[in-house]
């Protein structure tokens, strides 16, 4: 047997479908464990989930997170722009403001309403019903435009590098085991699933990242790492002859090629504007931190998500060094014809990691749990369009409806969502490079969410129908910047004709300057609006003010270990800037 073999072997694939099957079988098991427990199937905790520990939450958010836009686009910047697109992902510290700043309202949310709610439910309280059925809509949108198509899309792409299967084979093949895993686990299979295979991802991927640098250093990972960084530094030539470098995140001269997609210290604003809509707000995320079992305090609850946001924050420090890192360490392997390693394209970067440098065996188990992480993932945002249309949509307008239907309802929901998906991967395909076209989608999406969500908790002035109008008019002025993007291949074409030429500062501006101006923007208009609609209700201000009692239970709810901990997630985030600045 050829050990060293650098493509699949009989063995790899034996490992493969063993795995499957096993891992299948902890899920169910899993699953049916739960039910039983519960007497019956609820839609609530189809939805949701019930308890789970601090340490599943940790890695429920860690793998909801993580999809194939890392395996292949993530580490596909790494080999083209090495650590530029960082900014985006060393975000551990977010995280944090989740647990220790937006956890507390929304449980006290759930405490008044007696339920657990949805981001929709919260603006809906805070605002207006109009203004929670936006975000719900927006939200759909959003996960259509860049979760759904792109998972799909990237999927069959790592299927296709890794394993040979033709694209469609892959992306398709992904969507429709990720469906039926879906349809009958609900949250508690997307729990199940994430706790199994992150260690397995987390381990694999380090094992590619150790094993390429070695091969690089000739044997040594730190002769290797002193290759890669070289390597970086003669890459990004401008016009003027110099190179720039790819080994840096700061991209501070004008002259530097890079420097439109990350210009100068805005990239550090635009990437945390994101993360704030995706870490404290998006449903995706946060609902994996809203389960709790009846009767449960409420400081326990609090206690429990907060330990678990942290956990997070200490996973989310990794995905540089499982993706990013080992793309750049691809690309520095190409550069050397010696290697006999050969890359087609940057995205198809990491499924050549592995194949060349893991041996034979290594390769079936590693892939088992790259497949698990494309299937929690997209299962998890699947997941989180079901509770969005069946919560916000469903219920409210069909009461009384039995459980068994409810869910119905929202695995009808998620198929929609996929099929729609899908219909959106070719424009999605038009659109310039996968991170490119995704980073800049939710660049046009955060901006409103930031400033309602933000606005509503830190200022009790902030009225109904000012939120309204920031959900409504964000939404519409991202909407009309992705149109003019699609016509004008997001603002490098010459575009001629009295429109084009009148509005070149709204159609050619960097998407991250937009991003940041258009949030500006938004939020002075609600304050503005404030002064000329009517005042909030005593019950509107009440969902956003912490009396005395509940402040007694959040600091019940945490210790010095905790402030300790997430001490650590801030110091290991700086000490990245400090060495990539």
């Amino acid at each position: 047997m050829n050990w060293t073999s650098q493509e699949f072997i009989w063995l790899d694939w034996l490992i493969i479908a063993v795995g499957i099957i096993a891992i299948a079988w902890a899920v169910w098991r899993s699953i049916q464990k739960h039910k039983k427990s519960l007497q019956g199937e609820s839609s609530e905790d189809y939805l949701f989930g019930k308890g789970e520990p601090w340490y599943i939450i940790g890695a429920a958010i860690f793998a909801a997170n993580i999809g194939s836009e890392h395996l292949v686009g993530l580490a596909g910047t790494g080999a083209k722009s090495g650590v530029g697109m960082a900014h985006w992902e060393m975000q551990g510290w977010m995280i944090l403001i989740l647990g220790w700043l937006f956890v507390p309202f929304y449980q006290l949310m759930n405490n008044k309403l007696g339920k657990i709610i949805t981001m929709p439910d919260f603006l809906k309280n805070r605002y207006t019903p109009a203004t929670g059925s936006w975000l719900s809509i927006i939200t759909l949108i959003a996960y259509i435009l860049t979760k759904v198509s792109v998972t799909a899309f990237t999927g069959g792409i790592f299927m296709e590098s890794l394993l040979g299967l033709p694209f469609w084979y892959g992306a398709i093949g992904l969507i429709v085991l990720t469906g039926i895993f879906t349809v009958l686990g609900g949250m508690k299979g997307v729990m199940t699933l994430s706790a199994i295979q992150t260690p397995i991802l987390i381990l694999g991927s380090f094992l590619v990242l150790f094993l390429g640098l070695s091969a690089l250093g000739d044997g040594s990972i730190a002769h290797g790492w002193t290759a890669m960084i070289e390597h970086a530094k003669t890459l990004n030539v401008g016009k003027d002859g110099v190179a720039y470098g790819t080994n840096h995140m700061f991209h501070l001269e004008t002259g530097d090629p890079m420097y439109d997609d990350y210009p100068g210290f805005w990239v550090f604003l635009g990437a945390s504007i994101i993360g704030l809509w995706y870490w404290a707000t998006d449903q995706h995320i946060v609902q994996r931190v809203l389960g709790q079992t009846k009767g449960e305090a409420s400081d326990v609850v609090m206690k429990r998500a907060r330990r678990g946001t942290i956990a997070a924050g200490y996973f989310k420090l990794l995905p540089v060094f499982m993706f990013l890192i080992p793309g750049m360490v691809a690309a520095a392997l190409a550069a050397r014809p010696e290697s006999g390693f050969t890359l087609a394209t940057p995205d198809t970067a990491f499924g050549s990691m592995v194949k060349f440098v893991l041996p034979a065996g290594v390769k079936g188990i590693v892939t088992i749990g790259f497949i698990s992480a494309l299937v929690a993932s997209l299962a998890a945002f699947f997941n989180s369009c079901a509770t969005l249309f069946t919560e916000d949509f469903y219920k409210p307008n069909f009461k009384g409806k039995s459980e068994a239907r409810y869910v119905l309802v929202g695995r009808i929901a998620t198929v929609v969502v996929v099929i729609l998906g899908i219909i959106w991967i070719p424009v999605m395909m038009s659109l310039g490079s996968l991170y490119d076209y995704l980073q800049g989608i939710q660049s046009l999406l955060a901006p409103a969410m930031v400033a309602v969500f933000v606005l509503g908790i830190f200022s009790k002035k902030i009225t109904p129908k000012a939120g309204e109008f920031g959900m409504i008019v964000g939404f519409v002025i991202g909407m009309i910047r992705l149109l003019t993007n699609i016509f004008t291949n997001t603002g490098k074409n010459v575009m001629t004709g009295w429109y084009w030429e009148s509005t070149t500062w709204f159609w050619q501006t960097n998407w991250l300057i937009f991003e940041i101006w258009l949030l500006a923007f938004i939020m002075l208009m609600m304050v503005v609006v404030s002064f000329f609609t009517p005042k909030p209700t005593a019950k509107q201000i009440e969902f956003v003010t912490f009396t005395d009692d509940y402040k007694a239970l959040i600091r019940k709810s945490w210790n010095v270990w905790d402030v300790v901990a997430s001490a650590g997630v801030v110091i290991f985030c700086i000490l990245f800037y400090i060495y990539f600045w």
